[in-house]
């Protein structure tokens, strides 16, 4: 299974979303590897540091390195990383006029497809040509919403696009589901939002609800996912039950 991570909003925990599903995921025994797709490289800088890095997913995208050599692994015995660097805000200019652009994630992962049980791919808050190779490459979308009075702003958009890949490039695109993020529980505004969500997206909202959590935004920090940094913390506990809800579904 490939599955993208998609909300053109940013801020709305994709890239936490993206770590902790993939540590998740090593952490059940399934091969991982966690594409960065994102120019901001968070979830790259989330586990090494990249200006270390000869190759990014840039030069696999734009044809010069194989996916296979820019590997490199996390202290998750079976968890690795593509990882990412600013080059990549670059690609969209680089491959003007190329035919094949918007399929060049899914060229690249096919050759290393077979080793791996699970391939999580994050992305950038726009629906660029990072975001549509990365619809294209996937078998699944997972849609983070964050909990707050705008939160639908521009779902339309992206489930429109979806449609578009759906209809020619990606027929097999599913979307996996919603998950709502940054909750607070406390507050009559994030109850009301959450209703609101789900009548958007009814069974495919996940039950799974990712509480603000402190201990979330400080992991990155410490180069470790939520489950090395706070393994007793709301936001493991959450995470880990995500994780189930989406073995569950695939």
């Amino acid at each position: 299974m490939i599955i993208t991570i998609a909300n053109q909003k940013g801020g709305v925990g994709k890239t936490t979303t993206a770590i902790n599903l993939a540590a998740a995921f090593a952490l059940k025994g399934l091969a991982t590897l966690l594409v960065d797709l994102d120019p901001q490289a968070n979830a790259t800088m989330s586990f090494v540091d990249n200006h270390e890095l000869a190759a990014s997913m840039y030069d696999v995208m734009v044809g010069q390195t194989p996916l296979e050599e820019i590997l490199v692994p996390t202290h998750l015995e079976k968890l690795q990383l593509a990882p990412a660097k600013i080059s990549l805000a670059k690609l969209e200019a680089a491959l003007v006029g190329e035919l094949d652009a918007h399929f060049r994630l899914k060229d690249r992962l096919s050759p290393v497809a077979d080793r791996f049980e699970a391939v999580i791919v994050d992305t950038p808050p726009t629906l660029g040509l990072l975001t549509v190779n990365a619809m294209v490459a996937a078998t699944h979308l997972l849609i983070p919403i964050q909990s707050s009075y705008f939160a639908l702003e521009g779902t339309d958009d992206l489930l429109e696009t979806v449609d578009k890949i759906k209809a020619r490039a990606n027929p097999d695109l599913q979307i996996l589901g919603a998950v709502i993020t940054l909750y607070d529980k406390r507050t009559v505004l994030a109850r009301d939002i959450h209703e609101q969500i789900a009548k958007v997206f009814g069974d495919k909202l996940f039950r799974t609800v990712i509480s603000r959590s402190v201990r979330l935004e400080e992991s990155p920090a410490y180069r470790a996912s939520i489950f090395e940094h706070a393994p007793e913390s709301s936001g493991a506990t959450e995470y880990y039950a995500l994780c189930e809800e989406v073995m569950a579904r695939v």
